[in-house]
């Protein structure tokens, strides 16, 4: 039941960050790997913040950091030139020293004795701890979930869609296609940025290294939402990123918890998952298509 309980806490913590890869990768079609430096750089402002005592101004302030992120990756992309995968890396290394500074040249931040969230709801609320971890990231996912089905109805919001759906259509309609980048990147790294930020304060540590290897988490969950809800509005998507997540946080639980792996081992599963939710569309293209020919056999020997 433990083992349960916090698959369902973190899986809530990471749907923030599927939503945000789910509108770079899914929206805009850009693989954005700036979400490897924008979640540390959440986690490290809200740790920082915490530590100081402002849990959260460290929420909302981990959230604009990591949208002005984004932000960055795409005004290098559009005013630059710079290849869209080329300008994620270029930020995201970027970002490493800004995190250290952020942390005062430290790896690492404990956040022990410190108040957060967590502990301010449960106080006020009185409410069990382990209920609290699991209400507040549910009560993020849906309040963000919401809002941003809300902004990809408004004018703004289509204009982003339809940049990602055809550039070119959306240029020749005279719509600024460079500032629609941005601001989709802009949100993106913001939605992963409050994913880190939360973790933070739900682990109680901030580390240098958190957000090594975290584009994987994001897109695995992303994608085995996909594999169950298909491919279909904006709303449905942001759903299945969410239960995406879920999923793939019971899938590391159970595939760690039955010796199976060793706990190092955790990246490499990452990426199998990834693989195998990337290759399921294939796997069914191919399956179809020898289903045909078998039939197409039978007709012509009938």
């Amino acid at each position: 039941m433990p083992l349960f309980m916090g698959s369902v806490q973190l899986g809530l913590i990471y749907a923030l960050l599927a939503m945000g890869i789910f509108v770079s990768f899914r929206i805009l079609n850009i693989p954005d790997l700036t979400a490897d430096g924008s979640f540390t750089l959440g986690l490290s402002v809200s740790a920082a913040l915490t530590a100081a005592g402002n849990p959260l101004l460290g929420l909302g302030a981990g959230m604009l950091c990591g949208a002005a992120a984004g932000m960055c990756t795409g005004a290098l992309q559009t005013k630059l030139a710079i290849h869209s995968i080329l300008s994620g890396i270029i930020t995201m290394s970027s970002l490493y020293t800004v995190n250290l500074f952020v942390l005062g040249s430290r790896s690492n931040v404990t956040l022990i004795g410190s108040n957060t969230i967590f502990t301010m709801a449960t106080r006020a609320f009185g409410l069990n701890r382990e209920l609290v971890k699991t209400l507040l990231p549910l009560l993020l996912c849906v309040a963000l979930a919401g809002a941003l089905r809300w902004f990809f109805r408004t004018h703004l919001g289509l204009c982003i869609r339809a940049t990602g759906n055809n550039e070119a259509m959306v240029r020749a309609s005279s719509i600024n296609g460079d500032m629609m980048k941005i601001t989709a990147l802009g949100v993106s790294n913001g939605c992963v940025a409050l994913s880190g930020a939360v973790l933070a304060q739900y682990q109680g540590f901030a580390d240098i290294g958190s957000g090594v290897g975290i584009m994987v988490v994001g897109l695995a969950s992303a994608i085995i939402g996909e594999a169950f809800f298909g491919r279909r509005s904006v709303g449905i998507g942001l759903l299945s990123a969410i239960f995406g997540s879920l999923v793939y946080r019971l899938i590391i639980a159970v595939a760690l918890s039955g010796n199976f792996f060793p706990a190092y081992a955790l990246k490499l599963v990452s990426a199998a998952i990834v693989v195998l939710a990337l290759s399921l569309p294939a796997a069914r293209g191919r399956l179809s298509l020898m289903k045909a020919r078998r039939e197409a056999r039978r007709n012509v020997g009938a």
